[in-house]
């Protein structure tokens, strides 16, 4: 019974098939890329080497011509040579995945990337993928940092996914590569509404106060559709830049109030959509500088202004 334990443990101690595809499980430290780690094959022009090493072998054995067997040897000689030399271009290298800042659904997550080379030869046209393949040379005893993108889909925390390492160094007869996997995702916040509605103002009581607005260029309520007549200058050029339509931005003279950003009375069809709203009514209120209470189901964040009061919004709406 212990020979037959002993077995099963051997067996689930073998490398697993899926790290040739997959890589390691997430890691929440520097990855330490050694040979368990490290995978090689030969390229297209590596198999074409070997075909030719084949070829002489059998040229060698039916004309028994000693030169031959030669070239065949010094050939083979030079591939064993390539395979370590390609090894080690990856092998001891320290790789660790910064923090990456939030960002907006949509928008690709810029996630920086250490190459961490501790040893006194340096590597090499190392090749960094993830959505996109950048160059990349270590010089010894250094690190080099490389930023790597990924899209985002959907708010919430998002994981950049799979970063592949590769080296053809020296003769790109073979390619060797890791496979990355970090567990440091990254804060995707809500995409925010186009759409210019007012700020929720009966929903936070003032419409009961009886307070009317009369146009002004005091203080900042809102966006609005761009109508003919409407002024230039107050045209919300940012949002015409990103192709989200053109609006004009409506102020009003009174001394505003803490706004009530409340999801039970946000208009919209669905959770995504009254999100969305949220977070265009958040951005708007920080840009005029209008005090702003946030509440949701089972979550209410006091009024407030401020770059620590907008990330905690953002963040309460990415995590809802």
């Amino acid at each position: 019974m212990s020979g037959l334990g002993k077995f099963w443990r051997e067996l689930q101690a073998h490398p697993r098939l899926s790290r040739f595809f997959l890589g390691e499980a997430p890691s929440k430290t520097a990855i330490h890329l050694n040979h368990r780690r490290i995978f090689i094959v030969p390229t297209r022009q590596g198999f074409g080497f070997l075909l030719l090493i084949v070829v002489l072998l059998l040229i060698g054995f039916v004309y028994n011509n000693n030169l031959t067997y030669l070239l065949a040897f010094l050939l083979i000689g030079l591939v064993i040579v390539t395979i370590l030399h390609t090894f080690r271009s990856l092998s001891g290298l320290l790789l660790t995945l910064g923090s990456a800042k939030p960002v907006f659904v949509g928008e690709r997550a810029n996630l920086p990337l250490y190459i961490e080379n501790p040893s006194q030869v340096k590597r090499y046209h190392l090749e960094v993928s993830l959505e996109e393949q950048v160059f990349v040379g270590v010089e010894a005893m250094s690190v080099q940092q490389v930023n790597v993108y990924s899209t985002t889909l959907q708010r919430g925390w998002h994981q950049c996914g799979t970063i592949r390492l590769t080296s053809r160094f020296p003769l790109g007869l073979f390619r060797a590569w890791s496979l990355l996997r970090f567990a440091c995702p990254v804060l995707v916040y809500p995409k925010p509404a186009v759409s210019g509605l007012a700020f929720p103002e009966q929903a936070s009581g003032e419409g009961q106060q009886g307070q009317a607005r009369r146009g002004g260029v005091e203080d900042f309520y809102g966006l609005l559709e761009y109508r003919a007549g409407d002024a230039i200058k107050h045209i919300h050029w940012k949002s015409y830049a990103k192709a989200q339509g053109l609006f004009t931005k409506h102020y009003s003279h009174f001394q505003a109030s803490a706004l009530t950003l409340d999801y039970a009375y946000t208009p919209g069809y669905g959770v995504e959509e009254r999100v969305s709203q949220l977070c265009r009514w958040v951005m708007d209120a920080e840009a005029c500088g209008r005090p702003y209470s946030l509440s949701l189901p089972g979550l209410t964040l006091p009024p407030g202004c401020g770059e620590r009061h907008y990330a905690s919004c953002l963040q309460a709406l990415a995590l809802f």
